[in-house]
């Protein structure tokens, strides 16, 4: 957890704009902090492995250094095959120099006399004797030859114990001078200085509470002598190297963590803002897009556009939805406008005639004929309602082949019949077949004709017309009439939206749109006000051959 605060601390160092980031509230379930802590428990299991690997591989290099130089120094006892009697001799010898040369004042640098054979680290100061490192020039062999002697003091290193042991173990005197207390103790640490003396690896012992390696050799006489060298000085380098890996791998855990709660948190930002514009939309704001960010990666770009197209079909459906309810409402409020017209008109002769107000016979006949127009329109009313409410619920359509041209022909000629002063002209040479619900295509052909004989005067000329081409065919009823301003004519084929306020009951071309839909077209409108109006029906060309 302390590194986690360092981390914390250090990421408000970078600014306000990061502070958001560090947020207290977040806690531990921040995605960002188990990330955090991903990484910096994994750094950490490897620093652990690594130091320990280290450490290890260290102890063992520098044992094997140990070993090499004690092994050297047993090889060149038992390779001398020297006698106790042999290493009293130079023992005595070396004894002698150090008192000549301390008598002549030659000393080295160090204040140790020159050319003796070293101190004995491991002894005690009061006690006196031979120097336990041994002798260091060659003594001869028992056959008299001359022999390289073994090892000079350096070679079993400062902190080495040198001691020659008996048949069962014991520390024995050299040249006179009795085992010092630290010879005594390692003689007593060894259970079997020869069985040691036959293995050939050194071995692991403690003398005085101090770690040690040790090894024997035999002596020409059959005398055993024990090499040992102190491993403080090993122990102490590993330990001070343990204590260096485990506190530069903490500062790199603390640099990680801060690194990584930095890094992470940029990487985050575009979730971030993914989370605000979410909140935003939830509060009202169907606008608001997740904008793009350059810390963003892949994954999250993926998102983000993803996301901004979930949040535009949302936006496209809520839009629908509440278009729809409007319509709905209109349509309700519409609907009970155009019902309550006729039913108030009828409702008033009968309450005329029930009082007695209609005695004149050719008034009631006119109170007759208006109601049953009132009647009349009513039914119609409904009629269109029906068949509204029957497209919106996608029917099923009674298709086969229809020859659009006869259909058109037909709609002229029933209009001259109905306007015979107004000019037509049909544009409908020969068969033109589309694969369709002639009855809805019949109603659509007598509603855009209605609304021309409703909306235009009886002179106004009209045009039918009918062409294929690209695999669609267009039918095409224009007028001459005054035309819609641009705004009516966007809303012309809303339900109940009539132009001005005019006649009839505003379904029609609401019809119209409904039933070409569902055969797969499309309705499109060309118009300006004084320019007369243009509806254009188009159709695929789908036609099964008999």
């Amino acid at each position: 957890m302390s590194l986690l605060a360092i981390g914390l601390g250090w990421g408000r160092a970078f600014g306000a704009g990061w502070g958001r980031t560090f947020h207290c509230k977040r806690g531990i379930h921040s995605l960002r902090v188990k990330l955090t802590l991903a990484n910096v428990v994994l750094l950490a299991l490897g620093i652990v492995v690594a130091t320990a690997v280290s450490v290890m591989g260290m102890r063992l290099y520098l044992l094997d250094s140990v070993d090499t130089q004690l092994m050297g120094t047993r090889d060149s006892i038992s390779g001398s095959r020297v006698t106790l009697e042999q290493i009293d001799s130079l023992t005595a010898f070396a004894a002698l120099t150090d008192r000549y040369r301390h008598a002549s004042g030659e000393s080295n640098g160090n204040g140790n006399t020159v050319g003796s054979g070293g101190s004995s680290a491991g002894s005690d100061s009061s006690d006196t004797g031979p120097t336990t490192t041994g002798p260091t020039t060659a003594g001869p062999t028992t056959s008299g030859s001359t022999t390289t002697g073994f090892s000079n003091a350096d070679s079993l290193v400062s902190d080495g114990i040198f001691v020659v042991v008996g048949e069962k173990g014991q520390a024995m005197p050299v040249a006179g001078f009795e085992a010092t207390a630290a010879q005594r103790a390692l003689a007593a640490a060894v259970a079997d200085p020869a069985d040691l003396a036959r293995d050939d690896e050194p071995h692991d012992i403690r003398v005085r509470d101090a770690p040690y390696r040790v090894t024997a050799a035999h002596l020409a006489d059959g005398k055993t002598v024990l090499l040992a060298t102190s491993t403080d000085a090993l122990h102490d380098v590993l330990g001070k190297a343990l204590k260096l890996d485990l506190a530069v791998g903490t500062l790199l855990l603390a640099l990680l963590a801060v690194l990584t709660m930095f890094s992470v948190s940029r990487r985050m930002a575009p979730l971030e803002d993914m989370v605000e514009t979410s909140t935003a939309i939830a509060e009202g704001d169907l606008t608001r897009r997740v904008p793009s960010s350059r810390e963003a990666t892949l994954e999250v770009e993926q998102l983000r556009v993803a996301l901004n197209t979930m949040l535009h079909q949302v936006e496209s459906a809520y839009r629908t939805r509440e278009r729809s309810a409007a319509q709905l409402r209109r349509f309700v409020a519409d609907a009970s406008h155009e019902l309550r017209t006729p039913l108030s008109a009828i409702r008033g002769y009968l309450q005329l005639y029930d009082k007695g107000m209609l005695t004149d016979p050719r008034e009631r006949r006119r109170a007759w004929d208006r109601m049953n127009g009132e009647a009349d329109r009513m039914g119609r009313l409904v009629d269109e309602l029906l068949t509204l409410a029957r497209l919106d619920q996608q029917p099923e359509l009674r298709l086969r082949n229809v020859d659009l041209s006869r259909l058109v022909r037909d709609a002229a000629e029933d209009l001259r019949i109905q306007e015979p002063d107004r000019p037509i002209s049909v544009a409908a040479d020969g068969a033109i077949l589309v694969r369709a619900d002639e009855s809805g295509l019949r109603q659509v052909l007598g509603n855009l004709v209605g609304n021309v004989r409703t909306h235009t005067p009886a002179d106004v000329p009209v045009r039918l017309g009918v062409e294929r081409a690209d695999g669609v065919v267009r039918l095409c009823v224009a007028d001459m009439g005054p035309g819609l301003a641009r705004e009516d004519a966007a809303r012309m084929f809303d339900r109940f939206f009539r132009a001005g306020g005019g006649a009839g009951s505003g379904l029609g071309l609401a019809i119209v749109q409904e039933v070409v839909r569902a055969h797969g077209g499309e309705v499109s409108v060309r118009t300006a006000s004084g320019e007369g109006l243009a509806v254009t029906v188009s159709l695929p060309e789908r036609v099964v051959c008999p």
